[in-house]
């Protein structure tokens, strides 16, 4: 939600066109809720999440550690002050040449998902620890995440024992219940999967350490979700359900949950109309659309609460869409969106809980459109 920094930030700062506008304060806020849900287990913020330098800066000086994607993002949280044992490369898919320049950088955690992608860091990343990420359904996330990533458990397995055999240090499992997840006993089935690859290694005497819990922690949208506590309660009974007493090492890498909360867009109203006399639904363009920052609205996944300053007038369905001319910018059309009747050309909204996978997702030009500036506050 709009925080009163952040309100008083755009009625005096005026910012032009679009713009996102973060409050730290939300972002230490659940940097400790999290601490707080589970207290045994590392924080590894998802970069990809929203890597603005003040985020990095802020989430390093409290201890947190980094899941990045790419050598760009190592560097990002490196420079804001992570030391590379805070760093893991949780990309399963990586040009050798990446790894070892993470490797070059000190970093020595690196995912896998497939015997290929471990001879990789085995060549370019001699003796460094890996996690083998598992399949999961992602059931009860509004964003869930496909079959892109990931190996079934016994292939996991294989890969593990594989790492090994070439020298690395086969250290755990890894998996992500998908994103925006609302049900606090998702965790349940992969923590099992986990706890199965567990015994099934140290069988074959390998003794693995850590199981990397993934993200999928959401933010507050249009419906309550669940919060940190909540998950951190149902996650230490699975661990404890699974693996008894001998529980291991754990990450969590929550991104969405961090920082989504802590953002908000202001965006302005270019053209309302309708396409015959007859049209039940106005349209109503903003301008910023799928490619200025809200590509989550693809199948109209996430539902951004909007406020307006007619709230509090009679409200009509409305279709949402972009500025730009493709004819995919449209943002919520098969469930069209309640405003004011009120609400006109040149109208400010507020599109707020979008302080995660806005800016990331800007495009750099599309129709000439600059990316989606952002403030840090």
């Amino acid at each position: 939600m709009a925080t009163q920094r952040i309100l008083d930030f755009i009625a005096t700062r005026r910012p032009n066109g679009p713009c996102l506008v973060v409050d730290l304060d939300v972002v230490e806020d659940n940097f400790q809720a999290f601490r707080k849900a589970l207290p045994d287990s590392s924080i590894y913020y998802a970069v990809k999440a929203n890597p603005a330098p003040e985020i990095l800066r802020l989430l390093a000086s409290l201890g947190s550690s980094f899941d990045c994607a790419s050598v760009a993002e190592i560097e990002m949280a490196m420079d804001a002050g992570a030391t590379a044992d805070r760093v893991s490369f949780g990309n399963t898919i990586k040009k050798e040449r990446d790894v070892a320049a993470a490797h070059a950088l000190g970093v020595s955690l690196f995912a896998v998902d497939c015997v290929e992608e471990v001879e990789k860091v085995a060549r370019a990343a001699p003796g460094a620890r890996v996690f083998c990420r598992v399949l999961t359904d992602g059931a009860g996330a509004e964003w869930p995440l496909s079959r892109k990533f990931g190996c079934v458990p016994a292939m996991a397995v294989d890969v593990l024992v594989h790492a090994q055999r070439l020298g690395l240090a086969a250290t755990g499992v890894s998996f992500h219940v998908g994103s925006q997840q609302c049900d606090t006993e998702a965790w349940d089935a992969a923590l099992a999967d986990a706890a199965k690859v567990f015994a099934d290694l140290a069988e074959q005497g390998i003794t693995l350490t850590l199981v990397n819990m993934g993200g999928g922690f959401p933010t507050r949208y249009l419906k309550d979700v669940p919060t940190a506590q909540a998950y951190g309660r149902s996650i230490f009974a699975a661990l404890r359900r699974h693996f008894g007493n001998r529980l291991p090492e754990t990450i969590i890498e929550p991104g969405r949950g961090m920082v989504g909360d802590a953002g908000v867009i202001k965006a302005e109203v270019v053209l309302v109309s309708r396409k015959s006399a007859a049209d039940e639904n106005r349209w109503v363009y903003l301008d910023i659309g799928k490619f200025g920052g809200l590509a989550e609205t693809m199948d109209e996944a996430i539902r951004y609460p909007i406020t307006t300053p007619r709230d509090g007038d009679r409200m009509e369905p409305c279709v949402l869409a972009g500025p730009t001319c493709d004819s995919a910018d449209v943002l919520y059309e098969k469930k069209p969106y309640p405003l004011p009747i009120s609400l006109t050309i040149g109208d400010e909204v507020l599109i707020e809980n979008t302080g995660a996978y806005t800016t990331t997702y800007s495009a750099v030009a599309f129709n000439g459109f600059e990316p989606l500036r952002s403030y840090v506050i």
